[in-house]
C-alpha cells in the first residue's frame, strides 16, 4: 500500500499545502522528497471533449436543479480560479431549503486526491455541460483516432492501476470515487485525507477521525481520544527498534504479532495511498515504521512494508510518507533503508507493482542517483550484474533506469554502458539532492529467513546440548537460553522451552552426568 520523496511540505496545523497548478503535499507512496507536478489528464480532456456539447448560457433561474452525476462545469477552487470539474456525487444539505444540495467533484485537470464537496455558489452554471451518449459518441470517436491515440488514453486511464482489467478498474472507482473521511487528527497535525480508505461500517458517518500516534487505533470524537491517550502507555510502536540515528528511529512490526495495529496502520495508510488494495490479513507482512523521537515519545513519520517471503523477489510493498513531514528527504530514506535490508539479506530487491505516480518518480531518482554516484567514481569496466550486486537493485531496474538516461549504448554486437563524465553530472543535477543517509553502523537488524531458520534449530538445539554436557562443556544450556532470547519466535517459544524443562528435568535427576 504507498508515499515519497520530496513531497510538499504540510503547513503548521499539519494541512497539505496546495498551489495553483494543482500540486498537493504529498507524494505517494507513497514516498520520499521529490518535487512533482501532479499528472494531470489534460490530454483525456481533449477526447472528453468530444463526448458532450455545451450548453448555450442561461441563468440561474432556467437552470434544471439539482445538477445530475456526470455534468461538467466549472467551479472556483481554493486559488481563486475556476476550473473545469465533473460531478460525481451529490447529497441533500442540511438546512431548511430541501432542494438544496452539495456536489462531490472532481477537478479535471488534477489528481484524484484534490476532489472535494463544493457548494452551489462555488459553481459556474452558466458553463454546464450536458453528457450526450457516450456509448454512441465513443464509436464516432474511435474512429477518428490513431492507434497512438487510443494507446495513450488508454494508459492515462489505468495509470496507476495496471493490475486491474477494465471491469475491475470501474468497479474500484465506482468503490472508491467520494472520500469517506475528509480529514483525521494525529498527534499535533490536522491532515486533509486524499482517497477513500474501507472503514469499518460504524464510521460511515464520521467525517473526521482521531487517531492516538502511538498505537493507532481511531476514534469518532476528540473526548474518547483524550480518554484514550490517558490510559494507553504505548509511547513508540509496538515492535523492535532496530535503527537509532540521533532523534530518528526505525521500528519493525511483525503483522503476525500485532495484527491491530498492521491493520489499523492499513487503514490510514490507504487515506494517503490510491493505487494500492488494502489487505486485511496482515499476518504475511512486516512493518517498518520511521519516527522522530523526542521526550514526549517516537513520532511516525511514515512507513514501508514487505512480505516476510516474496516469490518476486519484492522488498517493498507500499510506502507512505505522510503529508506533514513531507519534503524532508524523508521518502528517498524509506527507499534507501529498504535497499539496505536486501543487502542485509544478499539478495537484490525491487517494489512492489503497480508504483503510484510519485512513487515511480521517487524509485527512479533513487535509481538515477545511486547508479551514477557508482559510475562516476568506478574507473574501468562495470556490467549490470555487477552494479545489481553492489547495490541490491534489480537488474532489470537498473537497466530501465540506464535506458531512459540514454546510457546504454549498442556497440559491435553488445550493449555497454556509456560514462562520460559531464551526461553524468548533468543527470545527477537533475536528479536532485539525495536526502538523508542511512547510517549502515546503526542497524542492528536480523532478516527474517534467518530467525526462522535458527527457529527451527530450536528443535534440534536441546539434543545437541546434551551431547555437550556428555562431553563435559556447560555451554549448552547458554546457547539455548541466548537464541530463546534472540529468535522470540511464538512458534518455536512453547516447543523449545518444554523441551529445554525436560533437559533441566533430567540434570536434576541426576540422569545426565
Amino acid at each position: 500500500m504507498g508515499s515519497m520523496d520530496a513531497p510538499p511540505a504540510a503547513t503548521q496545523n499539519g494541512e497539505i499545502p496546495i498551489t495553483a497548478n494543482g500540486n498537493s503535499g504529498h507524494s505517494n507512496p507513497q514516498i520520499s522528497g521529490e518535487t512533482h507536478h501532479h499528472p494531470t489528464n489534460g490530454d483525456a480532456t481533449e477526447n472528453e471533449s468530444s463526448k458532450r456539447r455545451k450548453m448555450t448560457p442561461t441563468t440561474t433561474t432556467n437552470m434544471m436543479l439539482p445538477l445530475e452525476v456526470g455534468t461538467r462545469v466549472h467551479c472556483r477552487w481554493r486559488d481563486g480560479k475556476f476550473h473545469p470539474v465533473k460531478v460525481i456525487e451529490r447529497r441533500k444539505m442540511m438546512c431548511d431549503d430541501a432542494n438544496e444540495y452539495e456536489y462531490y467533484v472532481h477537478y479535471i485537470e488534477f489528481n484524484r486526491r484534490l476532489d472535494e464537496w463544493v457548494n452551489l455558489e462555488q459553481l459556474d452554471l452558466e458553463s454546464v455541460e450536458t453528457v450526450v451518449d457516450e456509448k454512441v459518441e465513443d464509436k464516432v470517436t474511435s474512429l477518428k483516432m490513431t492507434r497512438h491515440q487510443k494507446r495513450k488514453i488508454d494508459e492515462i486511464h489505468v495509470e496507476g492501476h495496471e493490475e486491474l482489467d477494465a471491469a475491475s478498474l470501474r468497479e474500484h472507482e465506482e468503490f472508491t470515487k467520494v472520500k469517506n473521511i475528509a480529514t483525521i487528527e494525529l498527534g499535533r497535525y490536522e491532515i486533509e485525507t486524499w482517497y477513500f480508505s474501507p472503514f469499518p461500517p460504524e464510521y460511515n458517518d464520521c467525517v473526521k477521525l482521531y487517531f492516538c500516534e502511538f498505537c493507532l487505533n481511531f476514534m469518532k470524537r476528540k473526548e474518547q481520544l483524550q480518554r484514550h491517550m490517558r490510559k494507553c502507555d504505548l509511547k513508540h510502536p509496538p515492535g523492535d527498534e532496530i535503527y537509532r540515528s540521533g532523534t530518528l528511529s526505525m521500528f519493525e512490526v511483525d503483522g503476525k504479532k500485532n495484527k491491530v495495529y498492521g491493520q489499523n496502520l492499513c487503514y490510514l495508510a490507504k487515506l494517503f495511498l490510491d493505487h494500492k488494495t488494502l489487505y486485511y490479513d496482515v499476518d504475511l507482512f512486516l512493518f517498518y515504521v520511521l519516527c522522530e523521537c523526542d521526550d514526549r515519545g517516537c513520532h511516525m513519520v511514515g512507513y514501508f512494508s514487505k512480505e516476510k517471503h516474496s516469490e518476486e523477489s519484492y522488498n517493498l510493498a507500499c510506502i507512505l510518507t505522510l503529508p506533514p513531514y513531507q519534503r524532508k528527504g524523508y521518502g528517498k530514506f524509506l527507499i534507501a533503508f529498504s535497499y539496505e535490508l536486501s543487502k542485509k539479506e544478499g539478495k537484490v530487491g525491487t517494489p512492489e507493482r503497480p508504483l503510484s505516480d510519485l512513487g515511480l518518480l521517487s524509485y527512479r531518482g533513487y535509481w538515477t542517483r545511486v547508479l551514477l554516484d557508482i559510475l562516476k567514481k568506478h574507473k574501468g569496466n562495470i556490467s549490470i550484474k555487477e552494479l545489481s550486486d553492489m547495490t541490491a537493485i534489480k537488474a532489470e531496474d537498473i537497466l530501465a533506469t540506464l535506458q531512459t538516461l540514454e546510457l546504454i549504448q549498442y556497440r559491435k554486437g553488445q550493449h555497454v554502458i556509456c560514462a562520460d563524465p559531464k551526461v553524468l553530472d548533468r543527470h545527477l543535477k537533475a536528479a536532485g539532492r539525495g536526502g538523508l543517509e542511512v547510517d549502515v553502523s546503526k542497524l542492528i537488524w536480523t532478516p527474517y529467513k534467518e530467525q526462522d531458520a535458527v527457529g527451527k534449530m530450536l528443535l534440534v538445539l536441546p539434543r545437541e546440548g546434551l551431547n555437550l554436557c556428555r562431553k563435559g562443556c556447560s555451554c549448552g544450556l547458554h546457547h539455548i537460553d541466548y537464541l530463546l532470547k534472540r529468535v522470540d519466535l511464538e512458534f518455536y517459544l512453547s516447543h523449545a522451552r518444554a523441551m529445554l524443562d525436560d533437559f533441566h528435568s533430567r540434570v536434576e535427576n541426576h540422569m545426565i552426568v
